[in-house]
């Protein structure tokens, strides 16, 4: 579906307009939104408005990473939206040239639709222009990154808490799934941060010039989100050394108690097998307390060995 929306020279606001008629009247500046097109709808790209091939070509080939490329009658932008449940990536690319925007989308995008919605109810429509729908449309993609962000935030604090009482497989399988995620968001929103540090620093964006406070603000938040997701990866590297190291901590301490079993046991293991031997003539097998004696020999090696263990600290 192609969408259009033009500002007049008067100030007011049309919709509903073909795009072959688009460029045959003179408009003060218009927007049009290919949202989830067909390949007939994207042929327009080439045969109506004329964009470069490599463009369009990067339009339809996903995913490339966010960037920004300089063309003779327009800038494009490559951006990237995050599913809020699977963090999947969703391709926003932008064509900014001189009195035009242009958003181009394989998937329905919630950013996008929202933006066009202010501008269908605004009732100045005069203050705005492309550079301002365009901003609108990367501040409200990177806002979308904030709730993820909280979320694998929240995701660690219950796992370093354990309040459920989870094993420590289910918590190191949710520490590497979060840890994951973490490294997929983190690949967008650097790239992002480099866009957008691009579009303050660049001196071929005229049409941004008086805007780019704007622009500086979106890259303070992706300078905060960039801050936020490496602190979460270092505490999930801390929380893995700290359950690993638990994880030892407890097996050195089982192989410790069955070590002192095993060597309480040898002595008694010895005896037993002497006697177990089946010679004829055993001075002791004739002894008529024999068998009570020896017993009592085991006893009391048993206890004065584990009591030895105990005192050298070998239970804690």
């Amino acid at each position: 579906m192609i969408r259009i929306t033009a500002i007049t020279e008067k100030d007011e606001r049309l919709t509903g307009i073909p795009i072959s008629e688009i460029k045959q009247t003179e408009w003060k500046w218009y927007w049009i939104d290919f949202n989830q097109p067909t390949d007939e709808e994207i042929n327009e790209l080439s045969a109506t408005l004329h964009f470069h091939p490599l463009a369009i070509e990067d339009c339809i080939h996903i995913l490339q990473r966010p960037k920004l490329d300089f063309y003779e009658k327009n800038t494009f932008f490559v951006t990237h939206s995050l599913h809020q449940a699977t963090l999947e990536k969703e391709e926003i690319t932008i064509f900014l040239g001189e009195g035009y925007i242009v958003t181009f989308h394989l998937k329905e995008s919630g950013e996008v639709n929202d933006v066009w919605n202010r501008l269908m109810v605004t009732e100045t429509p005069e203050s705005w222009d492309p550079s301002l729908v365009l901003y609108h449309i990367i501040d409200k993609l990177v806002d979308n990154y904030f709730p993820i962000v909280y979320q694998l935030e929240d995701t660690l604090n219950a796992i370093e808490d354990n309040s459920n009482e989870k094993s420590m497989e289910e918590l190191l399988d949710e520490l590497f799934d979060t840890r994951h995620n973490l490294l997929t968001l983190r690949h967008t929103v650097t790239p992002m941060r480099d866009l957008v540090y691009r579009i303050i620093n660049s001196h071929r964006l005229d049409l941004l010039q008086h805007r780019i406070e704007y622009f500086h603000d979106i890259h303070d938040h992706l300078l905060r989100l960039t801050e936020k997701i490496d602190a979460s990866r270092e505490l999930t590297a801390d929380i893995r050394d700290s359950y690993l190291s638990l994880n030892s901590h407890q097996t050195n301490k089982v192989m410790r108690i069955l070590t002192v079993i095993t060597t309480i046991f040898m002595p008694l293991t010895f005896i037993a097998g002497i006697y177990g031997m089946n010679f004829a003539h055993m001075p002791e097998l004739t002894y008529k307390y024999g068998y009570f004696v020896i017993q009592g020999i085991m006893i009391v090696i048993g206890i004065g060995m584990f009591v030895w263990f105990k005192q050298k600290g070998w239970f804690r």
